[in-house]
């Protein structure tokens, strides 16, 4: 059995899970997700922990119940203290500021660039310079993150542009004559 499907998810206080079929819907104090399980794996609730384990001796249903396991802790990570994603803009000029769900971003184009944020995604500016993305599913808040980064990659050369936090550019030299 997969290493990761071993380990059991323990249910924090708050959060209710409920197991119908297939379908695992999770409940906390940030919103509430629903998730289909792969037929390959089965799902248990008991003790206040969370159990999965594949249904036959199948390799690919030992990786998929280890994919699964994964995919609801996360689940139940993200509603009960959500996900977050920090990017930094690096540049003269560049600003973020962010206005119910659109973003706005000058980012050295001749023009502003407004991003729409889809449902469930909540973004923070506590300076210009800096965003903050959060939300209770972990794929979106990532995707999110990185739509706005693809916007103004960091460039190799002066490093302006739009980074995650923390991200380290890799530095080119510039051309000799």
């Amino acid at each position: 059995m997969s290493r990761v499907a071993k380990n059991p998810i323990r249910l924090p206080n708050g959060v209710e899970v409920k197991i119908e079929g297939q379908t695992v819907s999770v409940k906390g104090a940030k919103g509430a997700m629903t998730w289909t399980v792969h037929p390959k794996v089965q799902t248990v609730q008991e003790d206040g922990e969370l159990r999965v384990s594949p249904r036959s001796a199948e390799k690919t249903a030992d990786a998929i119940a280890g994919t699964t396991r994964a995919v609801l802790n996360n689940l139940v990570t993200g509603v009960s203290a959500g996900f977050e994603r920090k990017l930094e803009l690096q540049g003269v000029g560049y600003r973020a500021q962010a206005q119910g769900n659109v973003l706005n971003l000058q980012l050295g184009f001749s023009h502003p660039v407004a991003y729409q944020l889809p449902e469930g995604i909540s973004v923070a500016t506590p300076t210009q310079t800096e965003v903050i993305i959060s939300g209770c599913d972990r794929q979106r808040v990532g995707q999110v993150a990185a739509e706005i980064r693809g916007i103004r990659p960091p460039e190799p050369y002066k490093g302006k542009g739009v980074r995650y936090a923390g991200e380290r550019v890799r530095r080119k030299e510039a051309k000799k004559k």
